[in-house]
């Protein structure tokens, strides 16, 4: 039966429903850790490069996101796992997803998250350029005369 354009099959016992549950609520904590690694990511990127091309890509993927108006992969997973546990309560959950959610899924205009998602990148952009400045400054510091 098709719920919310969401092809939901309720042939699943309250074992299955328990487990799209949690899978939901799962990926509501990744959506959070997601988001805060968008934040402070360059604080670890500046040392491991593997880290900050994740964290370039998601900053890159995060204006595409907005300027697009696309919703985010994991809140369409987070949306159909949750329908599968019970379609009538797609949002209610967990203690600790319910609150993982408010900070997800603020109540904010396009217009405004579309400004903090530049300036978050902007911070981190710069961020990276203060920390690559500092570590050239300190090798031509170390570096013998010619």
């Amino acid at each position: 039966m098709p719920i919310g354009g969401i092809w939901v099959d309720r042939s699943h016992g309250p074992a299955m429903n328990m487990l799209f549950r949690v899978l939901g609520d799962f990926v509501v904590l990744v959506h959070l850790f997601w988001i805060i690694f968008l934040f402070f990511g360059a604080m670890l990127g500046v040392k491991h490069k593997g880290i900050r091309i994740i964290h370039l890509s998601g900053l890159c993927f995060a204006i595409l996101i907005q300027v697009f108006d696309w919703y985010c992969p994991l809140t369409h997973l987070e949306f159909w796992l949750k329908s599968k546990a019970d379609p009538g309560a797609t949002y209610a959950g967990s203690f600790i997803a319910h609150y993982a959610e408010k900070l997800v899924y603020l109540e904010l205009s396009r217009s405004l998250v579309f400004v903090l998602t530049i300036f978050l990148c902007a911070f981190n952009g710069w961020f990276y350029l203060k920390k690559r400045s500092i570590r050239a400054r300190r090798s031509l510091k170390n570096s013998p005369a010619s």
